[in-house]
């Protein structure tokens, strides 16, 4: 079973809205587990201070590395840490993938300006990005990148197959989908969808795919 936790100053966010839907009912099912640690518990005066000013100047304060160092030893268990960054490295799909097939992650979520470098040398943290831009906090970053791993979990969605043709697992963005009714607004489904021809289908389905990814993500084509 794979088990989250989550290590914030707000844990009463969670969990948010991955205690809907798919990855809610696979909550209440007992497929995965969530567990927060409110940071603030590990302070060491009675304001439940977690942050400092930044050597050296500059904007903003920064987490304590002995306050959430306390916090990740009386809690860490197994697995992998990460801490959700702008400067991390970007969330890919793969990246869920290798994510998902852990019993354990333990996630950070930082505020204010960041966490003391410090923190993440001493217990080999990993830095994940969910894209070029910048959060209030981690705790959204967190929640978006274990809906992307909860739902690859065996049992999670049902059928394994629907994951094999979305954006990213074949390295290219995902074909256009069609449903009824075939003619709206003037707009017809196209004729080859409904033809029955499986081999041509997959076909045009693949050149679709090619041609968004080509046209939205050209730097994806060098990798598919």
């Amino acid at each position: 079973m794979f088990k989250a936790k989550i290590l914030t100053i707000f844990p009463e966010v969670f969990p948010g809205f991955l205690g809907y839907s798919l990855t809610g009912r696979a909550l209440k099912d007992g497929l995965w587990t969530l567990e927060t640690v409110n940071i603030r518990d590990y302070a060491f005066d009675k304001h439940g201070s977690v942050d400092d000013t930044p050597c050296g100047g500059g904007a903003g304060m920064i987490m304590r590395p002995d306050v959430l160092g306390s916090a990740i030893e009386h809690n860490y268990q197994s697995g992998k840490i990460v801490y959700m960054s702008p400067k991390g490295r970007p969330l890919t799909q793969a990246k869920a993938h290798e994510l998902s097939k852990l019993e354990e992650l333990t996630v950070i979520c930082g505020r204010f300006e960041g966490i003391d470098e410090r923190v993440l040398e001493e217990y080999d943290v990993e830095e994940i990005s969910i894209g070029d831009y910048v959060l209030t906090g981690g705790e959204q970053a967190a929640m978006i990148m274990l809906d992307a791993v909860v739902r690859l979990l065996p049992g999670v969605l049902g059928n394994a197959a629907s994951t094999e043709n979305e954006s990213f697992e074949t390295g290219l963005l995902e074909y256009p989908q069609y449903t009824r009714p075939i003619e709206w607004k003037g707009r017809k489904v196209p004729d080859i969808l409904l033809s029955g021809h499986h081999e041509n289908i997959a076909k045009w389905q693949r050149e679709q795919a090619l041609q968004i990814t080509k046209q939205r993500r050209p730097d994806l084509l060098k990798k598919a």
